[in-house]
């Protein structure tokens, strides 16, 4: 790479950070104007024009604020991993199949995986690191439900890894170029939909803060900035995933403003499902995700293996 490339590389790395991050806000109005309509309420409509503003002001009160330190926490991790979990949410926007400039490898569906498989630690340690019971049956509530739909997830994945041959995201703009993979996989979407709001911790599925017996979950014990930085993390990877969902299954096209509408689609779809259906049990969940999720997943992987396998062995018939 010249000096160029990577003056570039760094450039539209910062711009794309501080977009999503703008993003964020903007989503996390959103949400809250949705689920006050659907509760037949406005929602925030006093700062600025029609509340536009309320985000940036609920985050300068929230960095303003002390930043308390339970007794007998540990410090360190207690402090750091608000901003390892952001840094990680943030760090796999790089996926996005832009055809240059950005990061662009063939192993990206790899990397996904390996990004989501570790947002978890930081979740489990932030519990454990504040000291306190209610935090750390969250975090351990957490991690179970997260490990156990990121086997659905994962099989999702490989089934559509099984279907372009490959590990790189710019081929899915390429397989998907006359139909979209929503129609030939349906029953993997809704799937997929159910692991994303588990994986994501939204409601019905959201047990990792359930306000009515943990008290608000692992990040109990957080305040000020440490708050705003998880909140952050977690409405980024919101959004990643309804990025992720499209290129998997609506096209896989970026250089469209379709794009755009589909993502935000998507995490409208978020929105309304939290301000529609209760909390779920957590038996149920777990019950949900090893008995009928991971067999449907595991059908659809074995079907399209054997299904590569016939492809290749007729087109090496042709070929002799």
């Amino acid at each position: 790479m010249s000096n160029y490339e990577i003056y570039m590389t760094l450039i539209i790395m910062i711009f794309l950070i501080v977009m999503v991050l703008v993003s964020v806000a903007f989503f996390t109005l959103l949400e809250r104007k949705v689920l006050g309509y659907i509760q037949l309420r406005k929602g925030p409509n006093k700062v600025g024009m029609m509340g536009i503003v309320q985000p940036f002001n609920d985050a300068i009160k929230l960095f303003n604020k002390e930043f308390i330190f339970p007794y007998l926490s540990n410090y360190l991790m207690f402090f750091f991993m608000p901003v390892f979990s952001l840094f990680l949410s943030l760090l796999i926007w790089v996926l996005i199949p832009y055809g240059m400039i950005l990061f662009n490898f063939n192993l990206g569906f790899l990397f996904m995986l390996s990004l989501l498989s570790v947002g978890v630690y930081f979740m489990v340690i932030s519990g454990w690191s504040s000291n306190s019971n209610y935090a750390k049956l969250g975090s351990l509530r957490g991690m179970s439900q997260t490990i156990s739909y990121e086997v659905s997830l994962a099989l999702i994945l490989l089934s559509v890894m099984n279907l372009i041959m490959g590990f790189n995201f710019l081929d899915l703009a390429i397989y998907q170029k006359n139909i979209w993979f929503l129609f030939m996989l349906f029953p993997l979407v809704l799937c997929l939909i159910s692991s994303m709001l588990a994986e994501l911790n939204r409601a019905p599925f959201d047990f990792i803060e359930g306000e009515s017996e943990l008290v608000s979950g692992f990040n109990i014990e957080y305040s000020s900035g440490g708050f705003a930085l998880i909140f952050l993390a977690e409405y980024a990877s919101i959004l990643f995933m309804s990025m992720m969902f499209v290129l998997l299954f609506m096209g896989g096209q970026v250089f469209q403003l379709m794009f755009f509408l589909k993502l935000m689609i998507l995490g409208f779809i978020f929105i309304w499902i939290r301000g529609t259906l209760p909390r779920y049990r957590y038996d149920k969940l777990m019950n949900l995700a090893w008995k009928f999720y991971l067999p449907i997943s595991l059908n659809y992987l074995m079907f399209f293996f054997c299904f590569n396998i016939y492809i290749c062995n007729k087109f090496s018939k042709m070929k002799l």
